[in-house]
């Protein structure tokens, strides 16, 4: 496959690749589906696991080597959901932890930096939704 040529070379050379991204995104959802906090929301949502696994490991490949390969509207679907602080911060609990065994310190540290981001902007956008102020939790550094 070739490279693209938006996608970050230091990146690249820290091993980031398609393979990596679907190795993590099999990895967490695995994971995901069986948490006590945030597998019941999973289950209830996700009605054709392989079709799920595909599109977000084509929004992961979007968000990490700029393949465009993603165009959907992720937030939308999340709207429905019954989710409150504690299902983001156990998402991003596993999700860095999974990133954390699976890839290079570089790497990981990228995924780690977009996932904080997207949960940051969802949980906002859920509170705007219903009614409320939401300040960023996971991607604003105090002190």
């Amino acid at each position: 496959m070739t490279t693209n040529p938006l996608a970050d070379p230091a990146m690249i050379d820290a091993g980031l690749d398609e393979a990596l991204i679907g190795c993590v995104v099999q990895t967490f959802y695995a994971r995901a589906r069986e948490d006590e906090v945030i597998g019941p929301v999973f289950r209830a949502a996700v009605r054709d696991w392989d079709e799920h696994i595909h599109n977000i490991t084509n929004f992961w490949s979007s968000m990490m080597l700029k393949t465009s390969r993603y165009d959907g509207r992720p937030l939308r679907p999340h709207l429905r959901l019954p989710l409150e602080p504690m299902h983001f911060d156990r998402w991003l609990a596993l999700f860095e932890a999974t990133v954390t065994e699976l890839c290079t310190k570089e790497v990981a540290q990228a995924f780690v930096v977009r996932a904080r981001r997207i949960a940051d902007s969802f949980e906002m956008a859920i509170g705007t939704h219903h009614g409320k102020l939401v300040l960023p939790r996971h991607s604003v550094r105090t002190g």
